[in-house]
Formats: structure tokens, sequence, C-alpha cells
């Protein structure tokens, strides 16, 4: 599986996030000659124990937090953060959870946008909302460099890519998403649940930040 690195928008200082600057994304993605090609989304939720008793002791994960890509209709993926576990389920999963009612869904943010083809490069950008109000919490930048599935081996090309990416943009600029994923025993050979990882990580770092 080729290597995704994920890139947040980072404003300067009296600049805000806004659905302007995607679209001045997107223009400078154009700009670059990329192929558009299709629009993607990616759902990022929380999950806790639905339990009455707050007090009382709770025999499974306090919290789940659960991935799902339009790439990989028939799988969801569970980042368990305390326990530092990224596991695979079949997409029914969900389904059994509501029905048995043993975790609720607390909240969900979505990450959607649209796909770009150039070169040995795949890029998604697009937005992060916060459902179902669609609440703008950041932009986002998904760069993936097909040639190989190792971290190390596409970091300096996607670190160049982006380099080029942002030359004359003087707004603000895109920031790598920086993770230990050796923390979760994920390895250098790239796979989902280190795509994964990153949104769920993404997403709690875009409901941390204050706005006005």
């Amino acid at each position: 599986m080729p290597v995704k690195w994920l890139f947040y928008w980072q404003p300067n200082v009296g600049s805000q996030v806004s659905s302007q600057t995607l679209n001045d994304v997107f223009k400078r993605i154009d700009s670059l000659h990329a192929t558009k090609s299709t629009r993607w989304q990616i759902t990022a939720s929380q999950y806790r124990p639905n339990v009455r008793d707050q007090a009382l002791p709770v025999d499974c994960a306090r919290e789940l937090l659960g991935v799902t890509f339009t790439e990989a209709p028939d799988k969801i993926f569970f980042v368990l953060r305390q326990e530092h576990m990224v596991v695979e389920a079949d997409a029914t999963m969900q389904a059994i959870m509501e029905r048995l009612q043993v975790y609720r869904n607390r909240l969900t943010v979505l990450f959607e946008g649209f796909q770009y083809e150039l070169g040995d490069f795949r890029v998604k950008a697009g937005r992060a909302v916060l459902a179902p109000v669609e609440n703008l919490r950041g932009i986002i930048m998904e760069v993936e460099y097909m040639p190989v599935s190792s971290l190390e081996q596409s970091r300096a090309a996607v670190l160049e890519f982006m380099e080029l990416w942002q030359e004359g943009v003087i707004l603000g600029q895109f920031v790598p998403l920086e993770l230990n994923f050796t923390d979760f025993s994920l390895s250098d050979h790239y796979c989902w649940q280190h795509t994964a990882l990153q949104y769920v990580s993404l997403m709690a770092f875009f409901l941390s930040q204050q706005r006005t």
C-alpha cells in the first residue's frame, strides 16, 4: 500500500481558517496542472461506553475512535489510544454496536474534499467539519506517494513536494502531522492502520483547538 502523509493548514498570526482558504488551496493544486479525479470522504467518530453510572468500573475500552474510508467501504478501523492499539473490523461492526447499545457515538468529524493525480503523487485536499452542523474545524492535505510503501523512503520525496507546493503561499502553511507509529506497534511498512491513526490524531488535534 502506498504511503499517505497528512498535513494540516496552519494560518499565519491574525489569519483564520475559512472556506475561502480551502478554495485557494484547490486553485494552487490546479496551478500545478494536477488532474482532478474524484470526491473523497473519511468519517472519524468517538465512541464511549453506554453506562448509566460513570463511577462504576467498565470492563471494556473507555474510548473507541472509529474510522471509515470511502476507499475501503467494507472495513472500519478502531484506535484505542490508552491501549495503544489499532484494530481492523468488518464494517457491519458499527450496526452491531448500535444494536447492542454497548457504545454510543459521542461525536463525528467528517473529512471531505477532492482528489487529484499528479505524476507519482495522489493528493487529497479538503476540510474537516464537525457533524452534523458542518462546523469547520480545519483544512487538510493528504499526500500519497505511489512508488513505495516505506515511510522513511517516502519522507524526502513528500516533503520536497510540499515545499514546491507552498512556494509563494503567504497566508499560512501546511504542517506535517508527526506521529510515533511504533507506539502503536506499527512498522515502517505502510498499511490502513497507519492512515486510521493519522486521521483520529488529526481529529483530536482539531477538536482541541479553540475557535473564535
